[in-house]
């Protein structure tokens, strides 16, 4: 009998480490300042098609930005595949710099070439 209640708490206790851990490694988008908007062209000088986001590192005119894009899955089914992120493409993107860091910037869109992707 005591092991019947025991294997519903062992496992209702690990689906909520499980979910406080998911919670706490993804950041919120607060972080961000929506009421700035900011559109950036430039040149890719590196990127990353990795959870929970993908990032490029743009090289604008003033400074390189760390933007932050959506994640692999979204940008795949959207059409920006990781071989559209190459180095030394062009890019321009439309996004909110975040609220501390002054060199970065989430991105609502990018557009590589004569292509456009919404990422939100």
């Amino acid at each position: 009998m005591k092991r019947r209640r025991l294997l519903p708490l062992l496992l209702g206790s690990s689906l909520l480490a499980t979910l406080s851990v998911t919670a706490f490694a993804h950041h919120g988008w607060s972080e961000y300042d929506a009421g700035k908007p900011l559109d950036l062209a430039g040149t890719i000088a590196a990127s990353g098609y990795t959870q929970p986001h993908g990032f490029i590192e743009l090289k604008t005119a003033g400074k390189t930005w760390h933007v932050v894009l959506a994640p692999p899955s979204r940008m795949e089914g959207r059409g920006l595949p990781k071989a559209a992120l190459v180095a030394g493409a062009q890019a321009t993107v439309h996004g909110y710099p975040h609220r501390t860091k002054p060199d970065e910037l989430r991105a609502e869109r990018i557009t590589i070439g004569d292509k456009t992707t919404e990422l939100r």
